[in-house]
């Protein structure tokens, strides 16, 4: 095949740019006029919105330009044209409200989703408030019910003056005519300030050797507890061996001149010293003795013990 024609004669065989070749020339073919291709081609140059099927149809008005957001009625989108399958009525562009109005977007749902939680936060304020009122209500009374002890009640936990009368009762306790005395010890009453009956007191202690015993009855259980010993002492300070149950205490027994007696002023040196010995239930023997380096130049007046350990 050439450049031109194939022969066939065919217009959709010509080639419309045969006329830039030799053997286009050759066979006639020409530069276009008003159109291109060959002669009496069928594809000819018409202006922009004309057809020329056999007759000449005037050109089409430009649109004109519509109100915002109605159709335009110079305007036919290429769908609507017969044929075309789509539906001839031109579709009413969407246009989304908030935000401006923008397009192709549907209800406002920030704004929907901005009262529902406003809503839920009401509720839950509310819910708050409530719990937390109730809350103080039963606070306040709970406060109110402790402040004021019911009947039969005491805000002081401690025991009363009674009972500890009682818890003492129930120990035993003791004095310089009931102890047991060792040789060479003996009771006298001729200083004053004994509490014992009849000013009674054990004197002669001041010897290596020397001792009171005393029995214990009707210790309730095991335990730590005081035994007290009252006694004078007038001068130096004094300090003697106290055994419980056959085994020494730890500790000498001390028997300062805490009331400052001058030498030989045993009328004034009344005064009372303690130590914490461990107790059996039942009985138990307790001894204060005077044993090699010990000083016992002291008058005894009465024993006595208390439950636990204590100072007074």
């Amino acid at each position: 095949m050439t450049s031109g024609s194939n022969g066939a004669n065919t217009p959709e065989d010509d080639d419309p740019f045969g006329y830039l070749y030799a053997d286009g020339q050759a066979n006639g073919a020409q530069p276009p006029s008003g159109g291109y291709g060959y002669p009496n081609a069928m594809n000819r140059t018409r202006p922009v919105g004309q057809r020329q099927y056999g007759q000449q149809t005037a050109p089409q008005v430009p649109p004109q330009q519509g109100t915002y957001g109605q159709p335009n009625a110079h305007y036919a989108a290429p769908e609507t044209f017969p044929g075309s399958g789509a539906p001839t009525a031109p579709q009413q562009p969407a246009y989304g409200g908030g935000n401006g109005g923008g397009r192709g977007r549907g209800p406002n749902t920030k704004g929907l989703l901005i009262g529902a939680i406003a809503v839920v936060a009401a509720v839950v304020i509310g819910i708050a408030v409530a719990m937390a009122g109730g809350g103080d209500a039963e606070g306040d009374g709970d406060n109110q019910a402790d402040s004021t002890p019911t009947q039969g009640e005491s805000k002081d936990p401690s025991p009363t003056g009674s009972s500890s009368a009682e818890e003492e009762a129930e120990l035993p306790t003791t004095d310089a005519q009931t102890l047991r005395l060792s040789p060479g010890v003996a009771t006298a009453s001729d200083v004053a300030g004994a509490s014992a009956a009849n000013g009674t007191y054990v004197q002669g202690l001041n010897q290596v050797g020397a001792s009171v015993t005393w029995t214990v009855d009707g210790i309730p259980e095991d335990g730590d507890y005081t035994l007290f010993a009252r006694y004078s002492a007038a001068g130096e300070n004094q300090s003697m061996t106290l055994t419980v149950n056959g085994k020494p205490f730890g500790t000498k027994l001390r028997m300062d001149n805490f009331a400052k007696a001058a030498e030989g002023d045993f009328a004034k040196g009344w005064t009372t010293t303690f130590a914490y010995p461990t107790l059996n239930k039942g009985t138990n023997t307790i001894s204060i003795s005077c044993g090699n380096g010990d000083k016992c130049n002291v008058l005894l007046d009465q024993l006595w013990l208390k439950a636990g350990q204590v100072k007074d």
